[in-house]
């Protein structure tokens, strides 16, 4: 590997491309789709041979991505002494601070980067954007405006500037990527006036590392499904379509059914209020589903031990409506398994219907109804589980990832210096 602000070989061309050094600054490096792909965008960019450095409010190294603690890039943690609430309120407040504070640090101990990796919050562009050497690339995952909450006349009022803020600082980026189609699209609708300029993010999907599932795999008789506890993930409808389910061993012959279980497993965190009020909403309505004694829950499970529930599973059940994308189809297809998802969102970008898994209506009752072709036909569980490893591999693979973030920087980067 060359020397900082030297030249590395090309990763398939053998030509000779710059290598960068490149900061990545994320709100909270926690467990979740967005923690995935900025670890695996700080990855994918190490492996490329430039020199990375991750920038972070709050980094538990007891509840992280094993990447982070693993050396291969600097994690430095400025500002968790701030507030993430008050009482509970005015979170984006709380969360735009924490970050501001996280950029001013590295604008004043860090003197030279050449592209600077945002995501999720863009009130730090304009700082950033003082230090001209500096190209800034912002990750959106999905427009920040559309997932708060504006249900009272005080939280518009609230949400307004807040809003306001998102739109312009975003179109200050040099460079803006989304996460799917879906989410580019929702984004010209959203920010009209940066559409009205012309400013038209590029796609770059996240991705999957599909070698960490080669151990063997099963098709036990155990629907899974892996999400973060928010209400927004839907996780009452696994529920209530296993319970629904359940209803129909009755029909079949012998107990086919009797020895179906449900495993809810995702990222939980106790300090946040929503997490520990939403698993006890869950467990209350298993016991009103009747179904408690067949629903296992599993918070902030690791990732081996995910891989471990993937690779005995009969499929995954992902059940968010509008998911700007979603990372769990991936990671479950890579695993051999078919998946059950909504017909919104990301996952009709990632789930092919009937090919690998299937696209149902966001109701208990078309679940279910999927759900009995599998446990009625096991030859089709494995099929789609089989077509769905090969899909992943060939469109969704961390290399593919790797090799699309690595032009797009090196691009934003030239255009800097042309």
């Amino acid at each position: 590997m060359a020397a900082a602000g030297g030249e590395i070989a090309g990763a398939s061309s053998g030509t000779r491309t710059k290598r960068l050094k490149i900061a990545v600054i994320h709100p909270d490096l926690g467990i979740g789709g967005a923690e995935r792909l900025i670890v695996d965008a700080a990855c994918q960019l190490a492996a490329h041979g430039h020199d990375v450095y991750v920038f972070t409010s709050h980094h538990d190294k007891n509840r992280c991505f094993e990447e982070t603690v693993s050396g291969l890039f600097p994690v430095t943690v400025y500002g968790d002494f701030l507030p993430r609430h008050v009482f509970y309120r005015f979170h984006a407040v709380c969360a735009y601070l924490r970050c501001i504070f996280v950029a001013l640090c590295v604008l004043l101990r860090w003197p030279f980067f050449d592209v600077i990796l945002v995501d999720q919050v863009s009130v730090v562009i304009p700082l950033l954007k003082l230090r001209a050497s500096s190209k800034i690339i912002f990750y959106c995952h999905f427009p920040d405006l559309l997932l708060a909450q504006h249900t009272t006349m005080l939280r518009r009022l609230y949400r307004k500037p807040i809003d306001m803020i998102e739109e312009t600082t975003t179109g200050m980026a040099d460079l803006i990527l989304v996460n799917s189609k879906f989410t580019a699209a929702t984004f010209a609708r959203t920010f009209s006036g940066l559409h009205a300029r012309g400013i038209k993010p590029g796609v770059l999907y996240p991705a999957v590392s599909v070698e960490q599932f080669h151990e063997p795999h099963a098709y036990k008789l155990n629907f899974i499904s892996i999400n973060r506890f928010e209400r927004k993930k839907n996780l009452d409808l696994a529920i209530s379509a296993f319970a629904l389910l359940r209803s129909l061993a009755s029909t079949l012959p012998g107990d086919a059914l009797q020895e179906a279980t449900l495993t809810v497993a995702g990222g939980y965190d106790k300090r946040l209020k929503e997490n520990v009020e939403y698993l006890e909403e869950l467990k209350r309505l298993a016991v009103t589903e009747g179904v408690s004694g067949q629903v296992n829950f599993v918070t902030s499970c690791s990732t081996s031990e995910r891989n471990e529930l993937l690779s005995n599973c009969l499929c995954v059940l992902y059940t968010p409506k509008d998911e700007h994308f979603g990372i769990v189809p991936l990671e479950a297809m890579a695993a051999h398994k078919p998946v059950i998802a909504c017909n919104s969102g990301g996952p009709v970008e990632t789930v092919v219907n009937e090919v690998t898994g299937f696209l149902c209506d966001p109701s208990p009752a078309e679940f279910s109804k999927a759900m009995l072709k599998l446990v009625n036909d096991h030859d089709l569980a494995v099929r789609l589980g089989e077509q769905a490893r090969d899909h992943v591999v060939q469109k969704f693979s961390t290399k593919t990832f790797g090799d699309l973030l690595n032009s797009y920087v090196l691009n934003v980067y030239h255009e800097r210096i042309e």
